[in-house]
């Protein structure tokens, strides 16, 4: 796993972002980015999933969301693993990102699990939320809310 984490430290992707403060920040700039775009995507469509703003149709919110949420997932983790690269072996020790990428298989699995979830189709035909679409909703929310305070967490450690 050493020799791993030496390889990726040793790319040039890496040494260009440790030698220049200027991309850097252009490449954390992107990371934010895509978070933001994927809160400001998933937060809306989960609320609406947990049965607020019923006037607003879930058939054109749900694609609309749910792409523009996944464009800015792989903005996110492009870019995550890209600035991962600068310092792996002390990212890897450090509490707090061990702690992200937890709720980050979480909060990818829950995706997944509401996407696969028949409640979802039926929702989009008759607009019934069902009790476990909610508390998927619900769990999305606070997950990726709780993704977003573990990676800010790990420059504080």
């Amino acid at each position: 796993m050493a020799g791993l984490l030496d390889s990726l430290a040793a790319w040039p992707g890496a040494l260009w972002l440790r030698s220049s403060g200027t991309a850097y920040l252009f490449l954390n700039a992107a990371h934010i980015l895509g978070l933001g775009l994927l809160l400001g995507a998933i937060v809306p469509l989960d609320l609406r999933l947990a049965g607020l703003w019923r006037n607003v149709p879930l058939p054109v919110l749900l694609p609309f969301s749910s792409r523009a949420a996944a464009a800015g997932l792989g903005l996110a983790v492009a870019t995550g693993l890209w600035l991962f690269t600068v310092r792996p072996h002390e990212y890897l020790d450090n509490a707090a990102f061990q702690f992200k990428l937890g709720l980050l298989l979480l909060a990818v699995g829950n995706i997944a699990w509401q996407h696969a979830s028949p409640a979802l189709a039926r929702s989009l035909r008759d607009g019934t939320l069902s009790t476990g679409l909610r508390l998927r909703a619900a769990a999305s929310t606070l997950l990726w809310c709780a993704v977003l305070l573990a990676g800010r967490w790990i420059g504080f450690l």
